[in-house]
C-alpha cells in the first residue's frame, strides 16, 4: 500500500521505521507490565538516540540548525512511530516551526533550542474543566501588574507533565478581551498539581491537573504581541491533528499486519482463519480504511508543503482528524475480534491499541468539535473552497 514520495521522504520513513523496530517496539509489553515506564538506561538511550538522528529539529528552521523538513517527510516519520504503543516515542522533545515564529530570541534561547538538544521538555496547560474542547471558553485570567502578569486558572489534562519543565499556558486578558499564551516554568511560586488521575493507555508520560494561584511572571514570558489572540494556539492544533492522523495510519497499519499474521496461522476447522469469509470481509474494510487514511494525511501535508490558505488548512487538518482516529478505532476493534480471547490480553498489540487509540477521537479536539469545524468550513466556503 505504498504512496509515491520522493527519495528523501522515503529515507527518512526508513530511520524511522529502524528506530521504531529497534529501540521502541521491543519494549512494549515491558513498559505496559510498569506503568508505561521502562528502565532509566534504556529511556536515556532512546532519547539520546533520537536527539541524534535528528527527530528533535524535524520543523525546526534551519537558521537555528534545524532540519526544516518538509511536513510530508515529518508525516512519514511519526506514521512510523505511531507503529509503537505505550507512547515511547514520546520519550523527546519536540520543537515546532510556529515556536520561532510566535517566540522573542530570548524565549527561543531559554526555552525552544534547549528542547532541540532534548534538554527541556514542554507542556501545554489548554484545557479546562467546563471549557473541555471548546478553547473560547476558557476561564483561565492573565492580569497585567507592573513589568509582568499574574495568572490565575485551574488547567486540566496537561499530557507530559510530569515530565516536562515547562509550561505554554493559555489564558484570557480581562483588560485587552483577548486570549494569549505564556511561557511558565514548571516551578514557578503558585502553581501546584492537584490531580493526577489514571488513564485507560498505560504512558509514563501522565495528565495531570494543575492549579495555578497568583502565579507572577515577568512580561517576557507572553508568548507574541498584542492581538496574535489564539493564532499559535491554532498552529499547534493543526500541527497535532495532522500528526495524530499520521500516528493513526501507522497504528492501523501495524495492527492489520499483526491480524493477517495472526489469521494466516490459526487453523480453524483445519483451515486457516483468513480463508474465512468473514475474516477475509474485516481485514478488507480495514485495508480500504488504511488507504482512504493515508491519502488524506498525506495530501493535507501536501497541502501545507503548498502553502495553503491556512483557514482552508485548518479544515484539511480536522478532516484528517476525524477521519483517521475514528477509522483507526473501527480497525482496532476488528483486530480484537479477530484474535479473540488472544486479543483481550494486556500482552496484545490489539488490546493496547484498542484503549490507546480511543483517546485520539478526544483529545486536541473531540470528533464533535472537528466536525463542527468542518460544517463551518462547508457553510462558509463551499465544497469547491474546502
Amino acid at each position: 500500500m505504498k504512496i509515491n514520495l520522493n527519495k528523501n521522504t522515503q529515507k527518512w520513513q526508513k530511520i524511522a521505521r529502524e528506530y521504531a523496530d529497534e529501540f521502541l517496539q521491543p519494549h512494549e509489553v515491558e513498559a505496559e507490565l510498569n506503568n508505561g515506564e521502562l528502565s532509566k538506561e534504556i529511556t536515556k538511550r532512546n532519547k539520546e538516540r533520537a536527539v541524534e538522528l535528528g527527530f528533535t529539529a524535524i520543523d525546526v528552521p534551519k537558521k537555528y540548525g534545524g532540519l526544516e523538513l518538509s511536513m510530508v517527510e515529518q508525516v512519514a516519520i511519526w506514521e512510523q512511530l505511531g507503529r509503537v504503543t505505550n507512547a515511547l516515542s514520546w520519550c523527546f522533545p519536540e520543537a515546532q516551526s510556529w515556536m520561532f515564529e510566535a517566540c522573542s530570541e530570548q524565549q527561543i534561547e531559554k526555552y525552544i533550542l534547549p528542547m532541540v538538544q532534548g534538554l527541556r521538555k514542554d507542556c501545554y496547560a489548554i484545557t479546562e474543566s467546563e471549557s473541555g474542547s471548546d478553547v473560547a471558553n476558557l476561564k483561565a485570567t492573565a492580569k497585567k501588574i507592573d513589568n509582568g502578569y499574574v495568572l490565575n486558572g485551574e488547567k486540566w489534562f496537561v499530557t507530559s507533565a510530569n515530565l516536562a519543565d515547562f509550561f505554554w499556558f493559555q489564558a484570557y486578558l480581562p483588560d485587552e478581551e483577548e486570549d494569549a499564551l505564556f511561557l511558565v516554568d514548571i516551578d514557578t511560586v503558585g502553581i501546584e498539581m492537584i490531580a493526577s488521575p489514571l488513564f485507560s493507555h498505560t504512558y509514563a508520560a501522565h495528565h495531570p491537573t494543575y492549579q495555578f494561584k497568583n502565579v507572577q511572571v515577568d512580561e517576557s514570558q507572553r508568548v507574541g504581541k498584542t492581538g496574535d489572540g489564539m493564532s499559535y494556539t491554532h498552529s499547534w492544533f493543526r500541527h497535532e491533528r495532522l500528526m495524530i492522523g499520521a500516528r493513526s495510519c501507522g497504528a492501523a497499519a501495524r495492527l492489520i499486519e499483526e491480524a493477517k499474521k495472526f489469521a494466516d496461522n490459526r487453523i480453524v476447522d483445519g483451515a486457516p482463519l483468513s480463508e474465512k469469509q468473514a475474516i477475509q470481509f474485516m481485514l478488507a474494510d480495514s485495508a480500504t480504511e488504511l488507504w482512504a487514511s493515508r491519502l488524506m494525511t498525506f495530501e493535507a501535508a501536501t497541502a501545507d508543503d503548498n502553502g495553503m490558505d491556512v483557514k482552508t488548512l485548518h479544515n484539511r487538518c480536522s478532516m484528517v482528524k476525524l477521519f483517521v482516529s475514528e477509522a483507526a478505532n473501527r480497525i482496532a476493534d476488528r483486530v480484537v475480534q479477530i484474535f479473540g480471547g488472544r486479543g483481550y490480553m494486556r500482552e496484545n498489540v490489539a488490546e493496547r491499541f484498542y484503549r490507546e487509540l480511543r483517546c485520539d477521537r478526544i483529545w486536541e479536539g473531540t470528533s464533535e468539535i472537528q466536525k463542527l469545524i468542518i460544517a463551518r468550513s462547508l457553510k462558509k466556503r463551499g465544497l469547491d473552497g474546502m
